[in-house]
């Protein structure tokens, strides 16, 4: 992969940035996503940021390399601290990390968000977790993409700040308000194989010697939540 050949994943995140967006490409590893949106023409500035010295010296290299320095800059950054009011960021990116993770890097500088129109997040697990703290910031989920690929099923959660006030159900949160209308073989692939999975933790657990009754009752409820998706 490179920002001229961009992985499926990294494709589809790319596709929900906005013509002429001044982005902020947090956890950016090589900078290919935002050097492939440079040289499509796709956006006005980037920020390519990374808080491991070794893939923020990648992108350095990357961007060098493509002529790009006058569109994206790479910052040496933890999270959104990467960005600068003088950048006008309206749109983020982060991809290829946890969910938890992903809430952790927009909880910790709220402040950086304020000009923001759009998020554009692929988190590799925890998916409900992130979705659920975009509802408790006002941030409304737009669309959402699945993506297979290397053996991997990715999410691709596409959110922008809302000023009217809404919920999502316990079902939205767990498998996505769009995911479930869509409802593609690729949904279906994931959760019959996560309920396979689950139905496996469940029988080792209940092979405790001392079962947690709590842990069962949990365990049997999200699997009965998965079967119901399913049929």
């Amino acid at each position: 992969m490179d920002a001229q050949n961009l992985s499926q994943r990294l494709t589809t995140v790319a596709k929900f940035v906005p013509q002429g967006a001044r982005v902020a490409d947090i956890g950016s590893d090589h900078g290919y996503l935002p050097a492939a949106l440079a040289l499509q023409g796709q956006i006005e500035y980037a920020v390519a940021g990374e808080v491991v010295r070794g893939p923020y010296e990648n992108a350095v290299s990357e961007i060098k390399k493509l002529a790009l320095a006058k569109i994206i800059q790479a910052r040496l950054a933890d999270g959104l601290a990467a960005i600068k009011d003088s950048d006008h960021i309206n749109t983020i990116t982060i991809a290829g990390m946890g969910g938890a993770l992903i809430t952790q890097i927009l909880d910790a500088h709220p402040e950086k968000l304020a000009g923001v129109t759009r998020l554009i997040l692929q988190p590799n697990v925890g998916e409900a977790r992130l979705r659920e703290w975009l509802m408790n910031h006002q941030f409304q989920i737009m669309a959402e993409r699945m993506v297979a690929e290397d053996g991997h099923i990715y999410e691709v959660i596409v959110a922008e700040p809302s000023t009217v006030p809404f919920r999502y159900s316990k079902y939205e949160l767990t498998f996505g308000p769009f995911l479930l209308e869509q409802h593609s073989p690729v949904f279906t692939k994931k959760w019959q194989d996560e309920l396979q999975r689950q139905e496996g933790v469940l029988q080792q657990v209940k092979q405790a010697s001392k079962p947690p009754v709590a842990k069962i009752k949990q365990q049997e409820e999200y699997i009965s939540l998965i079967k119901e998706v399913l049929n």
